[in-house]
């Protein structure tokens, strides 16, 4: 697959996700990929991919999205988890782990959007990140959260945010790494009351 085609499969973003290298080395371990086998979907060598994977270098914002998105299947259907997570009383929603894809959410975290989630499912819901989920997210790779399975629970204090996608409200917010059943990371955002 050439680079151009990939790239036009990726879904553009304002500004990628921080720590990219470190996503796409969990997401290549979980699902067993090769480092060139991820090269040759991005369309550059496997030292290219090891130069992002070690932080050394980083592709486009574009790039990186398709990246992330080729590998990642499909059929984002979870059905345990899902159910889990949208008969919840808690307002809580839950993402992939590394592009944050919306998976599901809790009917509470619902009407706090204020917009039907069908639409979103199976899209990243990143462009709604306020400042303080980004400096968060940011700040993962310092936490360890990409190097161990089961990274200790990260707590952000959310100020009222209005991304004019999907509002932030105030609250503390917990964010825990759970696996899906095909074995790839996700993340359970829960505001905390």
């Amino acid at each position: 697959m050439k680079t151009e085609t990939i790239a036009q499969r990726g879904s553009p973003s304002q500004e990628g996700l921080p720590g990219f290298g470190a996503r796409l080395r969990v997401l290549r371990r979980a699902c067993n990929f090769k480092q060139a086998y991820i090269a040759q979907l991005a369309g550059v060598n496997q030292a290219t991919v090891s130069r992002w994977e070690s932080g050394v270098a980083t592709p486009t914002p574009d790039l990186a999205d398709a990246v992330l998105k080729s590998i990642r299947p499909t059929n984002l259907n979870d059905s345990t988890l899902r159910r889990l997570v949208e008969s919840s009383t808690l307002t809580v929603h839950l993402v992939t782990d590394a592009d944050h894809v919306l998976l599901a959410a809790s009917p509470k975290r619902q009407a706090e959007w204020g917009v039907s989630i069908h639409s979103l499912l199976g899209k990243t819901v990143w462009a709604a990140a306020s400042p303080a989920i980004r400096l968060a997210e940011s700040n993962l790779e310092t936490l360890g959260w990409w190097e161990t399975m089961y990274p200790e629970p990260v707590s952000i204090e959310l100020k009222k945010y209005d991304s004019g996608f999907l509002p932030i409200v105030p609250g503390r917010m917990l964010w825990e790494r759970v696996w899906l059943a095909d074995g790839r990371p996700a993340r359970l955002c829960t505001l905390l009351q």
